[in-house]
């Protein structure tokens, strides 16, 4: 029994071994085998569990043998055993083994470097069989004849619950170019595609370059950078494989001239714009996409939009541009890349797109210095990049450019509306997109991973901001737009003057800069208040002939001037109020005519028309009085003074009275003419006396088939000394509601005209 024991150990146990105290054991027992730990599929035991009856032997790894629960375990059922002997050798070397010797037979392990092994050897003319389990499951089974020795491997992966044998791929998805396998070594293998790799899908792993623009920086797919100077379009990427499509970057001033930033990227495709925006919206043209985390087709390009920001993929080409309103990174798989995102070695001009650039761009600016900027605080939050968990990714994606564009821009720029994070967060995206993950960055910076300002929409002469330092969000002006309203101290435009109106147009973000409501703002008259235009957000007030909102009319000399406020609403039980209170004033002058003793006589004593219209054909008169009663016709040899009333009558003979009624739609005085010609001084203006002249009667007006007005006399200042008269008349069918809605008249609806009116215009003329 002894000899073959002899024979083993004089056969595998060199010079220097070191054998432990062969031990005896009668009954089931835990034995020590730590010195040379045992690897049974993929786990490291350093206990064995042997269990012995006269029927069968089980040498288990984690507790006693129990069918039930099952366990890691080598069961033999057919030479039982009532003792066993066990001995463990190992040397300083590579290698260890124990031996279990028991009924004439012999199982050993061996461990050669880091592969285990099991040796059975049979003395005896009986054959045995061992069962080898897993989790109580039989994944191999060893029949071991008589007198003979047999050599098995018991090496494999355990993932998931499951053993594997090495050799075996355990998962694989295509798509992602992802694989697990149990190593020949026994070891679980991952593989995918490098850190500077995409999965094209089919198991296929192309190379991936990424350009990173953000602020006025550009990061190339070499790393190198480029600044912006100027507020202008430049080609960011194009490729020859795609001759109709190029992506662009437009560059705008935000809080500061000297500085511009990325304001939005265009992809021109298939002679269509793409705009992505800030705030997350997308333009087709002049048309507003609504997008959605499910992607979108629009020519070719795969449009779709997160928490994140919006991300345009052309997965042909294998393009993908993301933006987030501040940073754009345009992901490219083995591309040929031209333009400014390819290193090109075109000079800046020869990259700016002046078609899409306003003509000004290019114009140079420059500032004081912002003295709050603490550069030395600014450069230590930069180098962050530098450090956990970034550094991670700091082998595959260099994080000096970025540094770079950090300091360059926070010396300049102070760290408001997320600038603070903009740049970690470029360089945190950049890392992802070569698969870094970077676990945990957000919340050791303090940033947030969403997109800035998402959702929100400003108009052309803004940008998105911050209130406050982490606070709310809203549109500010430009700082070379709002310039030239600063520099006049005002908020707004000069007042439009029209001969029946007036308005003035405030801009809302300098508005907004004061911390003033528009909604809080009214004219003289409180429920006159500012229309806000939804997409430039300016803010209009005004005033006109059929509501004067409160207008204050006065005279200088031979000027009328009309004078309105734009003003704070306060409650009257506001004893106290924290806002600034607001008073503009705008007002419009016009000049009436000159009051001389000049005469004027006129051409004709009366105008008669015969007018034929439609159905209509009836006679039209125009006369003058110099009485409210019209009894003193005005002849061509009356004398007529500047500034006296004179009564105009338009009486027409031939129509029904019953049925029809004639409305004077306007009169107006020309120094020529023709009705058309300059300058114009109206007195009628639809259907009532103008407001801006109180001299103006009108009556009887849309009563019946004649009316009349009465006005003091004038004439144009450095005209012709000539005044032509002209009106349009209309008639009206009576079953309509033919008198105009005048200011200060009582409300009642006028009915729109019938077909089958009269339209009428006669003229008279005046001279000195």
């Amino acid at each position: 029994m002894l000899r073959p024991l002899l024979f083993l150990c004089a056969l595998i146990a060199p010079t220097g071994a070191q054998w432990s105290y062969q031990q005896t054991f009668n009954e089931s027992s835990v034995v020590d085998i730590s010195s040379c730990p045992i690897t049974y599929y993929g786990q490291q035991y350093e206990q064995l569990y042997v269990n012995i009856t006269s029927g069968n032997v089980t040498v288990c790894f984690n507790g006693f043998f129990n069918p039930e629960t099952g366990g890691d375990c080598i069961v033999e059922r057919s030479l039982g055993t009532e003792s066993f002997y066990f001995q463990t050798y190992s040397n300083y070397y590579d290698y260890c083994y124990f031996y279990i010797y028991f009924n004439n037979m012999y199982l050993v392990h061996y461990i050669s470097g880091t592969q285990p092994y099991l040796y059975s050897f049979n003395y005896i003319s009986d054959p045995t069989e061992f069962e080898l389990q897993v989790g109580g499951t039989t994944v191999d089974t060893v029949n071991v004849t008589a007198y003979a020795t047999y050599y098995f491997s018991i090496s494999g992966c355990r993932h998931s619950g499951q053993m594997y044998r090495h050799g075996t791929v355990i998962s694989s998805d295509p798509e992602t170019c992802f694989s697990l396998t149990c190593h020949e070594t026994a070891a679980l293998n991952t593989s995918s595609c490098g850190p500077l790799e995409r999965c094209q899908g089919n198991n296929i792993c192309v190379l991936a370059s990424t350009c990173t623009v953000t602020g006025p920086t550009i990061i190339d797919v070499h790393g190198q950078i480029n600044s912006i100077q100027d507020r202008c379009a430049y080609s960011l990427f194009s490729t020859p494989l795609l001759p109709d499509f190029l992506v662009l970057g437009n560059f705008r001033d935000r809080r500061r001239k000297d500085v511009s930033f990325l304001d939005s990227v265009t992809l021109r495709v298939d002679g269509h714009d793409i705009h992505l925006e800030q705030g997350g919206r997308v333009q087709l043209d002049d048309s507003t996409l609504t997008l959605s985390s499910s992607s979108q087709l629009v020519h070719g390009v795969q449009l779709s939009k997160d928490q994140t920001g919006v991300t345009a993929d052309l997965s042909n080409l294998n393009i993908s541009v993301f933006f987030d309103g501040d940073t754009a990174q345009i992901l490219l798989e083995g591309s040929s890349v031209e333009g400014l995102c390819g290193n090109s070695r075109r000079s800046l001009s020869d990259l700016r797109l002046s078609e899409y650039s306003s003509t000004s761009c290019e114009m140079q600016y420059s500032e004081t210095a912002d003295s709050t900027i603490n550069c030395t605080s600014v450069t230590e939050r930069c180098n962050l990049l530098k450090e956990a968990p970034f550094s991670s990714c700091n082998s595959d994606i260099d994080p000096e450019p970025y540094i770079t564009a950090c300091t360059n821009t926070l010396c300049k720029y102070p760290a408001v509306d997320g600038l603070n994070c903009q740049f970690l967060k470029a360089y945190a995206r950049a890392c992802s997109l070569h698969n870094h993950a970077l676990d945990g960055w957000t919340s050791k910076t303090g940033c947030s991973s969403e997109a800035f300002c998402q959702d929100r929409t400003c108009s052309d002469h803004e940008f998105c901001g911050e209130k406050t330092v982490g606070g709310d969000t809203r549109c500010f002006c430009r700082a070379i737009f709002a310039s030239k309203y600063q520099e006049n101290n005002s908020f707004g435009d000069p007042t439009v003057c029209m001969q029946d109106s007036a308005s003035v147009t405030l801009v809302g973000c300098l508005l907004e800069d004061k911390g003033l409501d528009y909604s809080a703002l009214h004219l003289n008259d409180p429920t006159c208040r500012g229309q806000v235009d939804e997409l430039t957000h300016m803010v209009t007030f005004g005033f006109n002939s059929s509501n004067s909102c409160g207008t204050v009319v006065t005279t200088n000399n031979s000027e009328l001037i009309y004078k309105n406020t734009i003003m704070t609403q306060n409650s009257s039980s506001d004893i106290i109020t924290r806002h600034d209170q607001v008073y503009i004033d705008f007002s419009c002058v016009q000049t009436q005519p000159d009051i001389k003793t000049a005469t004027f006589r006129i051409r004709d004593s009366s105008v008669i028309q015969h007018i034929t219209s439609g159905v209509w054909d009836y006679t039209l008169i125009m006369k003058a009085f110099t009485d409210a009663g019209r009894t003193q016709a005005v002849e061509s040899s009356t004398e007529v003074q500047l500034n006296q009333k004179i009564w105009v009558e338009l009486k027409t003979d031939g129509l029904d009275g019953d049925m029809v009624a004639v409305v004077t739609d306007s009169c107006w005085a020309t120094d020529q003419p023709s009705p058309d010609s300059s300058p114009r001084y109206d007195l009628i203006i639809n259907g009532c006396a103008n407001p801006a002249d109180q001299t103006v009667q009108v009556k009887d007006n849309g009563l019946g088939t004649s009316n009349y007005f009465s006005f003091n006399m004038f004439e144009f200042t450095g005209g012709s000394g000539e005044v032509f008269l002209h009106c349009k008349l209309h008639v009206c069918p009576k079953q309509n509601n033919c008198v105009p809605t005048c200011p200060g008249a009582a409300r009642r609806r006028r009915s729109a005209r019938s077909k089958y009116e009269g339209e009428a215009f006669i003229s008279m003329a005046w001279t000195h």
